[in-house]
């Protein structure tokens, strides 16, 4: 399978780039868990990135390099369910899209306009799609995970979708999982390596110590591991192929994130130093579509059938 991104591709990745450099650092003063920019999501809206899955030029697989890049940020805007689910399912949707799992609170669902709810038994559920209206979701601002989040408390209409587009839907909401994942997992060890290259011990940086680096180059490899997978998903877009990246994705952030913090030690238990708006993002991811579980399963029905 080519990954090589064409002429069209490469234009769209360098100006992500560019729109990315005006959110690449955090307010000086913020000392919070959700940083959420208006700012960027209108910017993308305008620049009609959310578009770019539908234009054959681009297709799913810029919309997946662009959904990493944008999750490296310290900035968070409903990016990944827009760029990757939204025009598999109807691109005229309003947006913001949101989640609701299980009934159990998602991300960005205060601010949604487009719900995709996922209910029923496990390996057999339904989905839908619903149009909030005032009233019916209630923002949780209390959240650890670094998104805003909210959950649904009224009943608002929801129209099922057919089994074969369910499917359709949850294979494209295993790719969105899969490409912010690789972002955050890249985010995140940048800043651990940035932190353990300044900090010293018995006279030299941490990072010189080679405990530490074969962890980093551990979790360097998981990190390009998951990034390729997804690459591979959004290219094919083959159930397999999403829930092999998914399930990679969700274990191996879990392993991912322990050892950011330790790394980090202190300062990465602080909200001075970013690492939380990476890893707390994840820590939300990782439970998403019946987690790693429900990312196996799929993986064994579709590639071991």
């Amino acid at each position: 399978m080519d990954l090589q991104l064409n002429e069209d591709q490469l234009a769209v990745e360098g100006a992500i780039d560019k729109l990315a450099e005006d959110f690449a650092t955090s307010p000086v003063d913020f000392h919070g868990f959700a940083l959420v920019s208006d700012e960027l999501d209108k910017e993308l809206e305008e620049g009609g990135y959310f578009d770019i899955a539908a234009v054959p030029e681009m297709g799913p697989l810029s919309a997946a390099v662009s959904t990493a890049r944008l999750a490296q940020l310290p900035y968070t805007a409903e990016v990944a369910l827009s760029m990757l689910v939204r025009p598999h399912l109807d691109i005229e949707l309003p947006r913001p899209f949101g989640v609701i799992e299980h009934g159990r609170p998602g991300r960005f669902v205060a601010q949604a306009k487009t719900l995709i709810i996922i209910d029923g038994p496990v390996g057999n559920e339904t989905v839908g799609i619903a149009h909030p209206q005032e009233g019916d979701v209630e923002a949780l601002p209390d959240s650890l995970y670094a998104y805003p989040m909210a959950k649904l408390v009224g009943t608002p209409e929801v129209k099922q979708l057919d089994a074969e587009t369910a499917e359709t839907v949850k294979t494209w909401l295993r790719v969105a999982l899969a490409a912010e994942v690789a972002g955050l997992m890249q985010a995140a060890l940048d800043s651990t390596v940035e932190h353990v290259s300044v900090r010293k011990q018995f006279g030299r940086p941490i990072g010189t110590f080679q405990a530490l680096r074969h962890r980093l180059a551990e979790c360097a490899v998981l990190t390009g591991g998951v990034r390729w997978l997804a690459l591979r998903a959004a290219d094919s877009g083959d159930a397999g192929d999403a829930a092999l990246a998914a399930l990679h994705a969700q274990d191996s952030a879990t392993r991912l994130i322990y050892d950011m913090h330790q790394m980090s030690g202190a300062m990465g238990m602080t909200l001075e130093m970013d690492l939380h708006l990476w890893t707390y993002r994840m820590k939300a991811l990782l439970s998403e579509l019946g987690g790693r579980g429900g990312q196996a399963q799929v993986v064994a029905d579709n590639c071991f059938a």
